[in-house]
């Protein structure tokens, strides 16, 4: 892409140019980033009054969320006249039932639709559609 740096691994990360990532709007930018840093297991590597970021430990990548005054969170499965889900992450797990436990421990909640036995949809504490899923070959 014209105007970005090329990725440089023998820089340190946090010095690196070359850093994208994923933004969600959210009531409450830093309990949700709070949420995905504890069911990922990445750190919040920003923190401000409107907005918040967590990333892995390794790499340039980074999932942020930004304050949305007056935020509708959107439905799943889509519904006339409601507020569609434009995207969702997806993050494959080895163990199913134990991810999806997890994630309701730290405020997820299993959404009532579940298109696939391999995938289970939630919705993060700020009502994003999420999906753990197991990969298809190993789900028998």
């Amino acid at each position: 892409m014209r105007g970005r740096s090329d990725g440089q691994p023998a820089v340190p990360r946090m010095s690196r140019h070359d850093w994208w990532g994923v933004v969600l709007e959210a009531p409450d930018p830093q309990a949700l980033a709070r949420f995905y840093a504890e069911l990922l297991g990445w750190e919040i590597v920003k923190e401000e009054s409107d907005g918040a970021a967590v990333a892995p430990p390794e790499g340039v990548a980074y999932l942020a969320f930004q304050l949305s005054e007056g935020y509708v969170p959107p439905v799943w499965p889509a519904r006339a006249g409601a507020q569609r889900m434009t995207m969702h992450l997806d993050f494959e797990v080895t163990e199913l039932r134990a991810a999806v436990a997890h994630a309701v421990e730290l405020g997820a909640r299993e959404a009532g639709h579940q298109p696939q036995d391999n995938v289970r949809v939630l919705l993060d504490p700020a009502g994003h559609p999420f999906c753990l899923y197991v990969d298809a070959s190993d789900a028998g």
